[in-house]
């Protein structure tokens, strides 16, 4: 491969997994709150899959759903979590803010923990308790 960024060597994909039930919410959380742009999936695992870009980077998240295991005892404290990198400092404060604000007025896809942006930790569990 010629390392061109349309090559498949330089996409960089996240999976995660979510609860059954919880897709539409995991899409409000990504593609809303933290703004990652929305992407089509195959006709025949659309409600299964949410892709996301993340920004023109050539990095996808992918969501699908998970197991019932995936969710229980060790599993839930593995300490695993996606790590993004954000452009500039103050497009990482505008990031804390909107998703401070999902955390505070609640609904769909909102954050179960959140640090005041600008505090020490500054992180934050999506809703399905995994850290960034």
């Amino acid at each position: 491969m010629s390392g061109d960024a349309d090559t498949a060597e330089n996409h960089q994909l996240i999976n995660l997994v979510v609860p059954q039930g919880t897709l539409p919410a995991a899409t409000a959380f990504y593609g809303t709150t933290l703004g990652l742009t929305p992407r089509t999936v195959p006709v025949l695992q659309t409600g299964r899959l949410a892709w996301f870009d993340i920004g023109s980077s050539g990095q996808q998240v992918h969501v699908s759903l998970g197991r019932d295991f995936d969710f229980q005892d060790e599993a839930m404290s593995s300490g695993r979590h996606p790590c993004f990198r954000v452009e500039s400092l103050e497009k990482l404060a505008e990031l804390q803010r909107r998703v401070f604000s999902h955390f505070e007025r609640g609904g769909e896809g909102a954050p179960v923990a959140c640090d005041v942006p600008g505090g020490e930790n500054s992180g934050m569990d999506d809703l399905f308790g995994v850290g960034f």
